[in-house]
Order: structure tokens, then sequence, then C-alpha cells
């Protein structure tokens, strides 16, 4: 097939570089978004998320004559969906953005056209969802335009280069379908590229996050055990793990980003009566922040008034992604039980708006007058901090890190480090209230 012109609706972390990619392979391109200042800041020349090589992969697509940008879809030769999914409060999903997109797509729907959806959806969405929509313009699925899955599989900050790299997944809604994914990706992707149906390849995603959610999970439980029975869980984690058939993730503070701490949820929505080990691992990892505040609690008893200042707002190190940050959730827990929270994240693009008086532009600005350093995001700039001379910047002797972040040094340096899981050094102090 000829992919002349492709049509890529939703241009965030994924939709971006991906349209960026197939622009880079010599094809037409047409970025869609319904944001009209991501579309306005495009085309302005800017860069409106943050990931590392993007800005200039961009710039050369566009200068290529390649890639454009609008706010709503044109007639393509393919049209690949890549937008959020996200859940409502009662962890239900909310697939209205799909639906919008296949709505925009449907009137610009030709014979021998490709669709993709590449939104992390709970399964059967194509057949059951996208399918019926596309439908309405009067072709069939599978037997007037190809309609396919395939899920995106890459990490933030790695993002270009795996979705050259890593092996891509495809499944069709028939094994026409499958074959013409996978001549559309084969413009840009080097990984190997394995085909199946449509609700195959959405369990693939799903199960892929939900195996590290229920890892990640144990690993928090682990943090709360060692903390009751007085063992350092890094140490303890570092020494199972040299077990050749043991791989146990690292606690934290929580489960962020929107994947590992939403897929989950698609199962326990789809067949709760199924998904009840996922379902308690999701459980125990919405709950840890409420473990660390509860630690910082043990520290000083009632934190009315106390003024602590918390380091990284971000999902994961080194991203601007701030998609359910368990870190955010940390700061409002914090404020709910009277502390006085100042946050610096040192990726500038990050904003919450509830947060926004609070969030400081310097570290500096952050660390004074304060008595708790909380370290909720173990970002390179924060692992390079030396305690002689961040000790001169701040009224705060005593630190707590939730990320195993600092050294054996900082120890010795006139701090009094406290570590998320690390029972050997007893916070004993009496709770003031329950989280």
């Amino acid at each position: 097939m000829n992919f002349n012109k492709i049509c890529v609706i939703g241009l965030g972390y994924i939709g971006l570089p991906t349209a960026c990619m197939f622009a880079d392979a010599g094809c037409r391109v047409l970025g869609v978004d319904v944001n009209q200042d991501v579309i306005r800041t495009l085309n302005n020349g800017g860069l409106h998320i943050h990931e590392p090589g993007l800005k200039d992969f961009l710039d050369r697509a566009v200068a290529s004559g390649n890639l454009s940008f609008g706010l709503h879809p044109e007639p393509a030769d393919a049209f690949v969906i890549t937008v959020p999914t996200p859940f409502y409060e009662d962890k239900k999903a909310d697939m209205r953005f799909v639906s919008s997109a296949a709505e925009a797509i449907f009137p610009y729907l030709r014979k021998g056209n490709l669709v993709v959806l590449e939104s992390t959806s709970p399964p059967q969405t194509t057949a059951n969802l996208v399918k019926p929509i596309l439908e309405k313009s009067g072709l069939v699925a599978g037997q007037d335009f190809f309609l396919d899955y395939s899920p995106e599989r890459v990490l933030p900050g790695q993002i270009l280069r795996e979705l050259v790299e890593n092996a891509r997944v495809i499944g069709g809604l028939t094994p026409e379908s499958a074959q013409a994914g996978r001549e559309l990706y084969q413009a840009f992707v080097q990984g190997e590229i394995i085909l199946t149906d449509s609700t195959t390849a959405e369990m693939v995603k799903l199960m892929e996050n939900t195996y590290r959610d229920v890892n990640i999970a144990i690993a928090n439980e682990f943090s709360r055990l060692a903390d009751r029975f007085g063992v350092n869980v890094w140490e303890a984690i570092q020494i199972a793990n040299l077990h050749p058939r043991v791989k146990i993730l690292n606690p934290g503070p929580g489960v962020g980003g929107h994947c590992i701490s939403v897929d989950p949820w698609f199962f326990v929505e789809a067949a709760p009566d199924s998904a009840k080990l996922i379902h308690t691992a999701r459980l125990v990892n919405d709950a840890q922040p409420g473990f660390v505040v509860e630690c910082v609690q043990r520290i000083y008893g009632n934190l009315q008034g106390k003024k602590i200042a918390a380091l990284g707002l971000a999902y994961k190190p080194d991203v601007d992604d701030l998609r359910e940050s368990p870190a955010i959730e940390v700061v409002h827990l914090l404020e709910q039980q009277g502390a006085i929270v100042t946050v610096y994240e040192p990726f500038s693009r990050v904003s919450v708006s509830e947060l926004t008086n609070r969030i400081k532009p310097t570290l500096e600005e952050t660390l004074e007058d304060i008595d708790l350093i909380l370290i909720l995001v173990g970002h390179t700039q924060f692992r390079e901090l030396m305690p002689q001379e961040i000790i001169h910047k701040t009224s705060a002797r005593q630190i707590f890190d939730t990320v195993n972040m600092l050294s054996g040094d900082w120890d010795n340096s006139g701090f009094e480090v406290y570590r998320l899981g690390d029972g050997r050094k007893k916070i004993t102090r009496t709770t003031s209230g329950s989280i």
C-alpha cells in the first residue's frame, strides 16, 4: 500500500513524535489537535511538551515541508488516533477523546484507507467502539477500509529511540488490516513487527503495564513491612534480587503516569470478578502517598504550620509529565494535615493550577525558612546536590527521601536523613492523625 498522506489525531507525548517519524520517513503528515493553543504553539515554531531531542526533530520535519498542523482532519491514506484515555473519579475509562477522534475521521474516510488506534484502551474498544463510529461513513471495516489497534510501548525520555527500536504490535480487525498496519509502520520501525488481532493487542498493552503495577505494589508493601520490622527495604530488595529468578522493583511515593497507574483499572472495569489481584495492587499503590504522609507525621507529630519543601512533582525522574503523579497527591495530603508546602519542579513547563502559589521558580527559594526537605522525585538535578552546598541554603536539618536518592554522605553532613522503608532508623514519634 502507498501511504502518501497520514493524519495523526492527538499531538501529545506519543502523537507528535509519531507524526515527526512519519514525516521524517518521507510521508506528508497532518498533525491534528483540538487544543488551539497546541496548534498555535506548533505553527509558531514552539513545543508544548518536553522530550529530549524532539525540538530538533520537529524543526527538521517541519522544514522538510512534510509536516503541518491543524484543528481538523483532512482526507488521507491513513489515520492514526493518539488521543488520551483518562479515567473518571470512579476509575471507569473515559473514552470521549477516542470517540471524538473517530467521529472526526469518518466524514473523510474513503475506500482503501487505514485507521489505527494507538490510545491505550480497554479490551474490545477497537471492535465495539471505534468500528461502529467509523462505519457511519457507510463503509464496512475490514472490507472497505482497514482497522487496527497498535499500542505505543515507549518510555518518556526515550521516546524517539524507542519508537524506532522497540517491537511494534499491530492488532488487526482482520488479518488484512494487520498486514496494512505492518506496511504503514515499516516506514520507520526497525524493531520486530508482530501481527495479531485487535483485542489481543489491546490486552497486551494492558498486561505490560499491569505486570509492572503489581510488581511495584509488592515493593511498596515491602516498604511498609520493612518499616514495621526494623529492616532497610532497599538493602533487602538488593539482596533478594541476587536470586536469579527474582526481580523486585523499587518502592516510592506511589505510581503515576498515564500508563501504569491507569491501565490496570481498564481490566478491573471490564472484568471485576476476575481482576481481583490487579484491583488490590491498584489500591496498594494508590495508598502509598498516604503512607509517605504518615511517615512525615511520625517525624513531627502535628503537622499544623510545619513548613515543608517538596522536591519534584513529575511522576518520574527527568520528565515534565504530571499525569497521575503521586507527588501531587502527597502535597495535597500534607496540606490537609495543616502543613505549609512549597514546591520546586526543575522542568519549567510543569504547571499545576491548584498548586501555582506553592511552586517556586528556584531551588534556593524553595528551601528558605522550612522545617523539612521532602524528596518526591529522583530528578538528576536533585541527585547531583551536595550536602555541604545545601546546608547553607536552608534552615531545615531533616530530610525525608522517598526514592532512596541520597547517598550515605548525607547522613554525616549535619542533616538527619530518613528514608522510605528504612525501618532501621525508626520514626517513632506518635502520629497526630490518620490519613
